[in-house]
């Protein structure tokens, strides 16, 4: 397979031909940078230039694949994981899973004088929800030109665990959004590796706890590793790999919360996602009066309450929602893949962008 800078070079060198034909026949030309191939200076159009960029994006958006996603899928919701119930066995192996893939990969832990992946939090935190301590996962991709300002990409990777002989598999909630995080970091990973990587860090952050009250969040937004004032978005992906009743096709997500702390961000959600994914955006759970109130049972809200811009990702819920039968084998993965690539798209604009978000 052709290195990432050898398929750029030809890409370049095709456009350039494109390019000269045209001014040829227009009779125009336009200051334009140059780059140099180790042979000659080729002189190349801003929008070529662009272009090139959006190739760029799209061949590490390419690397989120159904494939991969239903690996880690297939793995955390297997009878091994005892339905990942937090402080328990279950979710002790998930948390092992998650972190030996960041190890995999090449994923840095956040804590920079450890090891160690693992925020604990005590069991005294868990206001009698556990019978024992259990740990949020970090994973961090420091920034090029602005580290110091973080983008959090975040999921739950607990769930509900075993009653008597029932299984609670929570296979879109949330091993769909637990695999999309995995897959979102490992096409990160791959633009570091290349020399492509996001100009502001990336926390990429595994919580626990959610279910029991949104434990996880709670404790990492009181006890930040990063101070909160430095994070410049949260976007948090819960429950992405199912289609409920009100949707006839797999090509939509709910966004929740992107229009309440930043308009701007709200703003950044649509253009990027008409540009690249083009799924349709429903924002009927984002109505302050709509009764379910999701806006307050994910993760993202102990970001929102602390002022920080957050996004939503869900797809609703099913009939399979919190029961034994939320399996594997329902999950849709072209649904969950074209959700993995919009938060992905959204985290690479926000991440690489000049100015920091504005806050209403």
């Amino acid at each position: 397979m052709p290195s990432l800078i050898t398929m750029i070079m030809n890409k370049i060198l095709s456009l350039l031909l494109i390019f000269f034909i045209f001014s040829c026949k227009s009779g125009k030309t336009n200051p334009s940078p140059t780059i140099n191939n180790g042979k000659a200076k080729i002189t190349i159009s801003k929008d070529a230039i662009k272009l090139l960029d959006d190739k760029v994006i799209l061949y590490y958006a390419s690397l989120i694949t159904k494939k991969d996603l239903k690996k880690h899928l297939t793995a955390l919701t297997s009878k091994t994981f005892e339905g990942r119930k937090t402080g328990e066995k279950g979710q002790k192996i998930a948390a092992d899973y998650i972190q030996n893939y960041y190890k995999k990969i090449g994923i840095e832990p956040a804590f920079s004088k450890t090891e160690s992946y693992l925020q604990n939090i005590p069991v005294s935190f868990l206001n009698g929800k556990s019978n024992s301590d259990t740990e949020n996962i970090l994973g961090f991709i420091y920034g090029t030109e602005k580290p110091e300002e973080i983008v959090v990409i975040s999921a739950h990777y607990d769930h509900l665990g075993i009653d008597g002989e029932k299984i609670y598999f929570g296979a879109d909630d949330n091993g769909s959004g637990t695999s999309a995080v995995l897959e979102i970091a490992e096409s990160f990973q791959k633009a570091v590796i290349e020399g492509e990587g996001p100009k502001r860090s990336i926390l990429f952050l595994n919580l626990t706890g959610e279910e029991e009250g949104l434990y996880g969040s709670k404790y990492y937004a009181s006890h930040p590793v990063f101070p909160l004032k430095n994070t410049v978005v949260d976007l948090n992906i819960d429950m992405v790999g199912r289609v409920d009743a009100r949707h006839k096709t797999n090509n939509y997500v709910y966004l929740i919360g992107a229009d309440k702390i930043s308009t701007e961000l709200h703003y950044i959600s649509e253009a990027i996602n008409k540009k690249y994914v083009n799924l349709d955006l429903d924002y009927k759970y984002n109505d302050e009066k709509d009764p379910n109130r999701f806006y307050y049972r994910s993760d993202h809200y102990n970001f929102a309450k602390n002022g920080i811009p957050i996004i939503f990702y869900f797809n609703g819920t099913h009939k399979d929602y919190h029961k034994p039968t939320d399996t594997e084998d329902k999950i849709d993965y072209d649904a969950l893949q074209k959700r993995a690539k919009l938060v992905f798209h959204t985290a690479w604009e926000i991440a690489n962008r000049s100015e920091r978000l504005l806050i209403d």
